[in-house]
């Protein structure tokens, strides 16, 4: 169940038409995960009342590297896009504050050092003073149109792209004597069903998650993994099972930098004005182990 606060909203709607550098404080339990107790293998709604609440829809959530920052998009309930924010709570001065960092965008993705906010195919860099302004990744990547994109701790890039087909597989890039080459797919296994999107790499390149329609799957769209091998080939497709997926649409996964929990968002219930309620799952990240194929 979640418990909704209705100073949040009206607090959080007065910052989000101010500057990114306002900040709010309120009431969390100390501790880790935003105060959170940790689930176990039954996905559960993260932060009720705190970052999911009945005033918005929130989605695309993920933790800093040190863990003391969770990042994620919040949308009042039946606006455009436009109208997303990026928001932050982060643990500063020994308790947990709420701040805008953009306005207007989605998709975000942070690197594995939290210096880089990535936003389809353009990016923030932490400064000293804040987050800079936007820019762009440059050739090969202005002109495609990404929707996520995730990054390697060498720098290599992993993601999605928006077609009219939906058809497009997901696709890599790697830093090579200082540029990005041309994109290549992962393989055929990331090309099957209506759509492949919205990948979480592992810093390490041993496995990738994303979402996908595909036949077998147990809902609109399911979190799906892949592992590498030695060799650098990526393994098939595997559902992540009815333990994280349902017959509503999971997708947007991505792990804690810890390794201890995966988060995805969840959209569920009855559309309210052809939109669907959104809300940031966690659960426990050992199904990563559990599906590994065995030697």
């Amino acid at each position: 169940m979640k418990f909704a606060f209705a100073f949040i909203g009206l607090v959080f709607s007065a910052l989000a038409a101010a500057s990114g550098s306002h900040a709010r404080d309120f009431p969390i339990p100390d501790g880790p995960y935003l105060g959170q107790t940790p689930p176990g293998s039954t996905p559960e709604i993260f932060a009720p009342g705190i970052v999911n609440t009945e005033e918005y829809r929130e989605f695309e959530g993920m933790f800093a590297a040190d863990m003391k920052a969770f990042y994620f998009i919040r949308r009042p309930l039946c606006e455009e896009s436009t109208s997303n924010v990026l928001a932050v709570i982060e643990y500063k001065n020994n308790q947990w504050r709420e701040s805008v960092v953009k306005q207007g965008e989605s998709e975000p993705s942070i690197s594995p050092d939290g210096m880089t906010l990535y936003f389809a195919n353009k990016y923030m860099e932490r400064t000293s003073a804040g987050w800079s302004a936007l820019k762009s990744l440059g050739t090969p990547f202005k002109d495609i149109l990404i929707m996520r994109l995730s990054v390697t701790s060498n720098g290599a890039y992993y993601f999605d792209t928006y077609s009219e087909e939906l058809d497009i597989p997901l696709r890599y890039s790697r830093l090579i004597d200082g540029k990005y080459e041309q994109p290549k797919s992962l393989g055929p296994q990331f090309a099957i069903g209506r759509y492949n999107a919205h990948p979480f790499i592992a810093p390490d390149e041993s496995y990738v998650i994303w979402d996908s329609r595909r036949k077998g799957g147990y809902g609109t769209s399911d979190l799906y993994i892949s592992y590498r091998a030695s060799d650098g080939s990526w393994g098939p497709a595997i559902n992540l099972s009815d333990k994280i997926n349902t017959t509503d649409a999971e997708n947007y996964p991505s792990v804690s930098p810890d390794g201890k929990f995966l988060f995805f968002d969840r959209r569920i219930g009855e559309p309210v004005n052809g939109e669907k309620q959104v809300d940031i799952y966690w659960v426990d990240a050992q199904i990563i182990e559990t599906l590994r194929p065995k030697p």
